[in-house]
């Protein structure tokens, strides 16, 4: 077995050929991103208590407890990443790198919770409007505007390729629109005395989150039930293997996400004239290049007639 991840190992198993390609992590840690945006989200809740209590303002004190629901987002994803980077253990062969898809499954479900409250909240304030206290409601949200942006940017570089960031910039980003939406309309409702305005603004607000909400919870999901990543198209891998010179068949192959931000790729390649390290090496380079798959395992076998899993249905 060739095993390369910044160095090369080689091992021999009972005939069977596995090449590792260099195990690609993710480019930072986001620890002090983590940091700040706790620190932050934290005042701000303490901030909004105080406020609200010192207004009377029932909205800026629920609004305190969406936000400490977020900075409980934040370090479960932050917890998740930490465990992610852990080395593995004879129990635990592949370290903790699920525990992120676990963190962002847990906060596409506390996203889809926030939307329930927005929506709860808002139908009761439609039968029953409440004054609002303007101009508190104004500032306070407007520093949850700076708050929650400032946070979201934070992430927003690592959003694209790993899930469990994703999920804390779509809190965070989803809570700066939040934000924005309370300070229009509070100055409409300032402006008009149109008290209608606060809840139908948020219940536009709630759908805007449920959209983004809805595809982090269904890609985390996926993640969760081994399903081939977003980014990778599975034909055109299978098509790639096939083409591979000498490759007669390919078979067994399997692709999934070991965490948000690292895949996956075992397969059973059917090679009559051999093979060495540098196509096993070459093999596992093109996979990572060109598909982002960094973990491959390769089975190299002489015939296909002996596998017990060359049959495409057979898993």
């Amino acid at each position: 077995m060739a095993h390369a991840h910044g160095h090369d190992h080689d091992h021999s198993h009972g005939g069977h050929e596995h090449d590792h390609a260099g195990h690609s992590h993710a480019p930072a840690t986001f620890g002090f991103a983590f940091a700040i945006g706790v620190t932050l989200n934290s005042a701000f809740v303490l901030a909004e208590v105080v406020f609200g209590y010192l207004a009377n303002s029932l909205a800026l004190v629920s609004d305190a407890l969406h936000n400490f629901a977020d900075v409980v987002a934040l370090l479960l994803a932050w917890g998740a990443a930490v465990l992610a980077r852990k080395l593995p253990t004879e129990l635990h062969t592949y370290g903790y790198r699920r525990a992120s898809i676990l963190a962002a499954l847990a906060n596409a479900g506390l996203l889809l919770l926030g939307v329930g409250a927005i929506v709860v909240e808002a139908i009761d304030r439609l039968r029953a409007p409440a004054p609002v206290a303007g101009t508190t409601v104004i500032w306070v949200a407007a520093l949850g505007i700076l708050i929650n942006g400032a946070t979201a940017l934070l992430f927003m570089r690592g959003s694209a390729h790993d899930l469990n960031i994703r999920a804390a910039y779509l809190h965070m980003a989803a809570d700066a629109v939040v934000s924005f939406g309370v300070v229009i309309a509070a100055l409409v409702i300032t402006l008009t005395g149109w008290l209608w305005v606060d809840p139908v603004t948020s219940l536009v607000v709630a759908a805007l989150v449920l959209v983004s909400g809805w595809g982090l919870a269904r890609a985390s999901v996926n993640l969760a039930l081994d399903a081939v990543p977003a980014h990778i198209d599975f034909a055109d891998v299978r098509d790639y293997l096939a083409g591979i010179e000498g490759v007669s068949d390919v078979h067994d192959l399997h692709i999934w996400a070991m965490s948000t931000s690292e895949t996956a790729l075992t397969v059973h390649l059917v090679r009559p004239g051999g093979f060495d390290d540098a196509f096993l090496h070459g093999v596992c380079e093109q996979l990572s290049h060109r598909f982002r798959i960094h973990h491959a395992t390769i089975q190299i076998e002489a015939s296909h007639e002996t596998c017990r899993l060359a049959p495409a249905d057979v898993v």
